[in-house]
């Protein structure tokens, strides 16, 4: 199998961090964004790190990964780019959606909810389907998502995505119950509270999630990127192939923890 990881969501934070770790331990990366204006100097200087560590083996485009336009379009040309060969890993670190309440002044429509979904849970499944129709995961690959506390604790502005991770986690179940004869592993990565951009789209009170977080969480640290990144590296050795249908947790027993 090649070393080439296709990660959703890769121009910063959780997917950014493990695109540079991976390519680091000399994985090819291939990866999806959608970033505007300053933004796309993020993704751009991501992208020549990514290249210093691996020589040059990384591909990025700066598209709506969640279309499935997109998938069809540039699958074949991602099949190029590993002469065929299956990837190692997808990982979907996409973080974009609406944040409101169910019931407010403005409460979330049906349009949201739907783009949300989508987007953050169901793009996964379908960037499966086609990656495996086209031979791009076999033995040995990985498939995972990023999932958060927000899937079982109700919170401010919060409800679309926690009901898009629930979907995601499903998804990601019955991937690694019907792919697992083939070899391939599908699991969840639960992450703590982490100051990222994505945080920040999320609540004004950002500051706050992260004082209280360093309170209660046994390592009175917030979950960085790199944590997560790391977590994503253990999970590619081959020690970890029986690991499947699971949610593994990177957050220093934050899920553990009561509120301050």
């Amino acid at each position: 199998m090649s070393k080439w990881a296709l990660i959703l969501g890769c121009s910063t934070g959780h997917g950014g961090a493990t695109a540079k770790k991976l390519a680091g331990k000399g994985y090819g990366i291939v990866g999806f964004h959608f970033d505007r204006g300053e933004l796309k100097k993020e993704a751009e200087k991501t992208k020549e790190e990514i290249s210093d560590l691996n020589g040059g083996m990384v591909e990025f485009w700066n598209t709506n990964a969640a279309s499935l336009e997109t998938m069809d379009k540039y699958i074949p040309q991602i099949k190029d780019i590993t002469k065929g060969t299956p990837l190692k890993l997808l990982l979907h670190s996409i973080a974009f959606g609406t944040t409101t309440n169910f019931f407010s002044d403005k409460p979330v429509s049906q349009k949201q909810m739907d783009m949300t979904v989508h987007v953050m849970g169901n793009s996964l499944l379908y960037w499966t389907q086609k990656l495996f129709k086209a031979d791009l995961i076999a033995k040995g690959s990985r498939i995972m998502g990023l999932t958060s506390e927000g899937n079982y604790v109700a919170m401010e502005g919060y409800g679309p995505v926690s009901v898009a991770k629930v979907a995601m986690e499903a998804i990601i179940r019955q991937i690694g119950w019907e792919l697992g004869q083939y070899g391939i592993t599908s699991n969840a990565i639960q992450a703590g509270v982490t100051p990222t951009r994505a945080l920040t789209k999320i609540t004004d009170r950002w500051e706050d999630w992260v004082e209280n977080t360093k309170k209660r969480n046994p390592m009175r640290r917030t979950t960085t990127p790199q944590d997560v990144a790391n977590t994503v590296s253990l999970l590619m050795k081959p020690e970890a192939d029986f690991i499947n249908c699971s949610i593994i947790y990177c957050d220093g027993g934050e899920h553990r923890s009561g509120m301050v």
